[in-house]
C-alpha cells in the first residue's frame, strides 16, 4: 500500500511541475507557477526521505514493512 502512495506522490510532483510550466507559457505569471515546483520538490523530497537507505543500510520504508505496519 505504501507503494502505492509513493507512486501516487511521485506522479502528482510530476504533474504539478507540468501545470508550473504551462501556467508560467500562458499567463507569463511567476507566482503561482514557483509555489507549485516548491510544491513538488517537497513532495519529492519526502518520497526521498522515505526511500533513501540510511547509514545502517536500511530504509525506513523497509522498517516498516518488516514491523508490519504496512
Amino acid at each position: 500500500m505504501t507503494d502505492v502512495v509513493l507512486s501516487i506522490v511521485m506522479l502528482a510532483a510530476l504533474a504539478l511541475l507540468a501545470g508550473a510550466f504551462l501556467l508560467w507559457r500562458r499567463t507569463g505569471e511567476a507566482k503561482n507557477p514557483a509555489l507549485m515546483v516548491l510544491l513538488a520538490l517537497i513532495a519529492v523530497i519526502n518520497v526521498l526521505i522515505w526511500t533513501v537507505p540510511s547509514e545502517t543500510g536500511k530504509a525506513p520504508i523497509e522498517q516498516l514493512k518488516a514491523a508490519g505496519g504496512e
